[in-house]
């Protein structure tokens, strides 16, 4: 497996983790969005401190006019999809939240195609079609009741999705100027910036004070946040758009298996069926890599230039 996909499968992995952190600190009592507040302000601070004293000369960007692309990232993406996700949520339920969420693939396929002009192979539509189906059984949304579903709850969960796949499209571009670490950082300061302004600091301090809320707090800002969007950054610049947002569909694998065994969650045939697809499709791109790359080597020697 190449070092590329090895670093998406690792951040989609770590995104998977969310759900603990998040559970604990709905226990405090905080709303979703506070702790969407929470997950951006404890990443922004400790990756703008890691940048610092790492690589300071890194803190700054090179054209001012370069904002816009980590106002795209920070706002459009991470906040717009938190947001949608949990007004979904709020709406429906979190296996339909969450299924419509990972509808981000296939607009991160459809847009890289016009914008980076990525090619829309056969095995590209499969593991996409395998992905999404995979994803409805994985998150128990197949066998659905359609009358449940309300037309509120499709458009924030399809908004998601969007926002969601806003990260891999914006990120492409800002991948040309900044480094990976760069961009994350960046990323999470306009998130926090633009977040911290309507958080409840008086209602909340006395909370903010306590050992266990610092400890998932801070958990959730580095493990499912900074690392993870740094290592799937980091992936991102060496492989497709559309292949790393198929790839990152392994996160609700991890995400079920953690309340599975940690929570004692109800675990069916169905899921699993799902986890098996989402698996599969992940292997699917990968040997599409292999064979690229394998293609790549042929030419090169009968071209007689170094493979």
């Amino acid at each position: 497996m190449n070092k590329a996909v090895t670093y998406i499968l690792l951040g989609a992995s770590l995104w998977g983790t969310i759900g603990w952190f998040i559970k604990n600190l709905y226990v405090y009592g905080f709303t979703p969005m506070e702790v969407v507040t929470l997950r951006v302000t404890t990443s922004a601070i400790i990756l703008l401190l890691f940048l610092l004293i790492t690589s300071p000369n890194k803190v700054k960007l090179t054209s001012l006019s370069d904002i816009k692309y980590f106002i795209g990232t920070g706002i459009f993406s991470i906040i717009f999809f938190n947001y949608c996700m949990f007004t979904a949520i709020s709406l429906s339920s979190i296996p339909v939240a969450t299924a419509l969420l990972y509808t981000a693939p296939a607009f991160v396929a459809i847009l890289s195609v016009y914008l980076f002009k990525e090619s829309f192979t056969k095995r590209k539509s499969v593991a996409l079609f395998v992905t999404l189906i995979g994803t409805l059984f994985t998150v128990q949304l197949i066998p659905l009741n359609v009358n449940n579903l309300q037309l509120g709850s499709i458009l924030f969960g399809i908004g998601s999705g969007i926002g969601y796949a806003l990260y891999s499209i914006i990120s492409k571009f800002a991948l040309n100027k900044y480094s990976t670490l760069s961009i994350t950082t960046f990323t999470f300061v306009v998130a926090a910036i633009a977040l911290i302004p309507f958080f409840p600091y008086q209602e909340k301090l006395p909370l903010l004070l306590d050992k266990e809320v610092l400890f998932y707090a801070f958990g959730l800002g580095l493990f499912p946040t900074a690392i993870a969007y740094i290592v799937y950054t980091y992936g991102l610049n060496q492989t497709e758009a559309s292949k790393a947002a198929i790839l990152s569909t392994i996160e609700p694998v991890v995400a079920a298996s953690i309340g599975i065994i940690i929570f004692k969650e109800t675990f069916d045939m169905l899921q699993m069926l799902g986890m098996t697809m989402i698996i599969g499709a992940v292997i699917l791109m990968q040997t599409e890599n292999k064979n690229n790359a394998q293609v790549i080597k042929l030419r090169g020697r009968t071209s007689g230039k170094p493979s």
